[in-house]
Formats: structure tokens, sequence, C-alpha cells
């Protein structure tokens, strides 16, 4: 696992991750598909979906502490002034040597560069919400995004999923 090579596929996912619309049946399918999938490794997670501005999912999962919703809030707040995933983000700083707090002035109490907060995007229009998923280490939140946003495409994760 390199940088440039995570920042390519990052960059790749972003691009090719994109559904044909999204709405709140689209929010509460991907919400429900995060769940089960957090149920079946035996992970709590909290997943927030916002679309719009609006939060239109969030489910904190029994094992979960309220400390995981403040980090989806922060890893939110990355991904809508961004519109990238706050991994790619994070491994963009990490590459130039540099932090969102550094370069842009960012408060680090509300934005950060940790995995877990991807991008929704529709063809034709772009970013129209971001899925956020916090209690895992950031590389497993963010791949556990990143799959679940697949599936729904229908998008097969060869060439797309980050190297261990």
């Amino acid at each position: 696992m390199t940088i440039t090579r995570d920042l390519e596929r990052l960059a790749l996912q972003e691009q090719r991750l994109q559904f044909k619309h999204f709405d709140n049946d689209t929010a509460w399918a991907l919400g429900t598909r995060l769940r089960a999938d957090a149920e079946a490794r035996g992970t709590p997670v909290t997943v927030e979906i916002r679309l719009g501005g609006h939060t239109v999912y969030f489910h904190a999962m029994a094992g979960t502490q309220p400390v995981n919703a403040d980090w989806a809030r922060r890893k939110r707040n990355t991904v809508e002034l961004m519109h990238r995933s706050s991994y790619r983000v994070g491994r963009e700083f990490e590459h130039g040597g540099s932090s969102l707090e550094a370069l842009m002035g960012l408060p680090t109490r509300d934005y950060c560069d940790h995995g877990g907060g991807v991008p929704l995007v529709v063809e034709g229009t772009g970013v129209v919400g971001v899925v956020t998923v916090s209690g895992l280490p950031q590389r497993e939140d963010h791949e556990m995004a990143v799959a679940a946003i697949a599936a729904l495409c229908g998008v097969p994760l060869d060439g797309l999923a980050l190297d261990d």
C-alpha cells in the first residue's frame, strides 16, 4: 500500500461509483445495507447519510459511542466542503505533508480527514450528498462505505478496491 497507489484508486472510486439517481429511498437502501454489513462482520458502526444538506438516514448500532456520531459529523463536513472522500483528503494531505488546519485554516473540532466519509455522486449531476461510517479503523470505514455504494451501483470492486 503506497500513498500514490491509494490516491489513484480513491480518485477512480469517485469517478466510477456514481448512482443513476439518489433519493431518500436510495439512502434507506444504502444505510440498511451498511448496517447489515456491519452486523455480518460483528462490528458496530454509526452510519449517517446526508442528501442536499439534510440528514436522511442515521443509525448508531449498539456498541457505538457518542464520539462515533461526532467523528461522522467531522468527516461529513470535510466531504461536503471538498467533494472528495475524507480518506482521499487525508491521504492527499499526508502525501503533501500538510493538513486541513494548516492549509485551509479549518478547525479540527469541525473537520477531519480520516476515512469513512464518501461523496454520493449522481451521473450528470455531481455530488448530491455524503455517506459516513464511523467505528472501525479509518481505512475500513472507507472500504465499508465504498463496498456498499459499489453494490448498489452495480459496479464491481475489481480494480477499485484499495490494496491491503
